[in-house]
């Protein structure tokens, strides 16, 4: 007899079903052979998955989106003066209020893990202290790692760089900078350059907003990954966005890609918020606004994908569900296949882990700790094409959500569906 047995599940690459049976909060067993539990949960032939990785999101912006915070062009710059506004007013409850609203959305949505960019623009901190005080209360239901963010630059605003050594100290995990926003590219190589310092200094993580921008000529990409060898973080680096890879000669492309990959970067795009601001300024063709998720998938490059803004003057829409980054990024990278599919997944679960900094214990295998979802399809195609909110959601054994299962409820014979 089991503490707790979750029965008839599904796992990805597996053809039979299984009952997975927990006891002090971690995995004992993993049969086909029928088990008992003291308590039993049924999950009717769903998939069950690692917990998804959120790998770039922002909780301090996050629900803000409506009727005083309106981003009326859509564009990258605009949603960034609006934001501006928008700080300047904020409170530790305002920013404790929202963000604890997102992070049940996404816990609602299967992630147990959320790598959040907090803005240091501000001169009292005041959201990076919310959200600090936020990762504290929260700690025991879901992980959550810190970006120090400078949103208005490094070396264009110069005391984003004692922010960044305050933020190191008040508790956030990695330091950023966003080198195309800075007024010159040689202030875009300095921004990078202070940023990896910092890093060094504080023995912390890096996580640079690189190249957002529909611009052949930004190439801070080979920057990024020439500081990472030099500095020997290999490893300790991640970038987001990475658009204007896009728009580089495929020759040229590819000496980055090998490049990214020697630096053991870490590549999270962002299809969902990609897609809406890239793009505004070109005509017909409009680019796809999006990375080279499939050659740097190919090339063994690790690849995360990325819900980022959820209801905020930069994405008006959002509800916590990754999946729709995931169906949104198998569109824009051509990734349909089903092998392809497969690979997708994994940019949101192990990819996701793996750039997170979870080295042992994430996976669904017996001895671990019994992290898991259970989503209520019984394929990989149903899970991006539908998208569905979680059938259960185990954290450490413990069921911390379940949604209830629904079914359309047909009043006329004509119209019900044979079985």
């Amino acid at each position: 007899m089991y503490q707790a047995v979750v029965k008839h599940v599904k796992l990805i690459e597996k053809d039979s079903m299984f009952h997975i049976g927990i006891n002090n909060g971690r995995i004992s067993t993993i049969t086909t052979e029928d088990i008992r539990g003291e308590i039993e949960w049924e999950a009717n032939g769903g998939i069950a998955l690692p917990p998804f990785v959120e790998m770039h999101t922002h909780l301090d912006t996050v629900l803000t989106a409506g009727k005083s915070l309106k981003n009326r062009s859509g564009t990258l710059m605009e949603g960034i003066e609006r934001w501006k506004a928008r700080k300047a007013r904020l409170t530790c409850e305002d920013v404790m209020e929202r963000a604890e609203k997102a992070i049940y959305l996404l816990i609602q949505h299967g992630v147990l893990y959320v790598r959040a960019a907090v803005d240091i623009s501000d001169p009292e901190l005041t959201a990076l202290k919310a959200i600090v005080k936020l990762r504290d209360k929260l700690q025991h239901f879901i992980d959550i790692q810190i970006i120090a963010f400078p949103q208005d630059g490094i070396i264009s605003c110069e005391e984003n760089k004692e922010r960044l050594v305050k933020a190191i100290e008040l508790g956030a995990d990695a330091v950023s900078a966003v080198p195309h926003l800075e007024h010159t590219r040689e202030n875009g190589i300095l921004s990078l350059k202070e940023c990896f310092s910092i890093a060094k200094e504080s023995n912390s993580f890096v996580h640079i907003f690189s190249d957002e921008i529909d611009d052949e000529q930004s190439r801070y990409l080979e920057v990024i990954a020439d500081l990472t060898l030099s500095q020997r973080m290999e490893g300790k680096v991640t970038v987001s966005h990475a658009n204007a890879l896009a728009y580089y000669a495929d020759s040229y492309a590819a000496k980055v890609i090998a490049l990214v990959k020697q630096a053991k970067l870490s590549v999270v795009s962002c299809p969902l918020i990609n897609c809406t601001m890239q793009g505004r300024f070109d005509h017909y063709p409009i680019g796809r606004g999006i990375t080279r998720i499939k050659e740097l998938n190919a090339s063994k490059v690790n690849v995360c994908i990325a819900h980022d803004d959820i209801q905020t003057p930069f994405y008006p829409f959002g509800n916590g569900n990754i999946l729709q980054a995931a169906h949104m990024g198998a569109h824009l990278s051509h990734m349909t296949g089903e092998h392809e599919i497969a690979q997708i997944i994994q940019m949101i679960t192990y990819n996701g882990a793996k750039a997170f900094g979870i080295h042992e214990e994430y996976g669904i295998e017996v001895g671990y700790k019994a992290n898991f979802i259970v989503l209520p399809v019984d394929n990989i195609v149903d899970m991006v094409s539908k998208q569905p909110a979680c059938r259960f959601v185990f954290k450490e054994g413990k069921l911390v959500v379940e949604n209830k299962p629904t079914e359309p409820i047909w009043y006329s014979d004509l119209l019900k569906p044979a079985r």
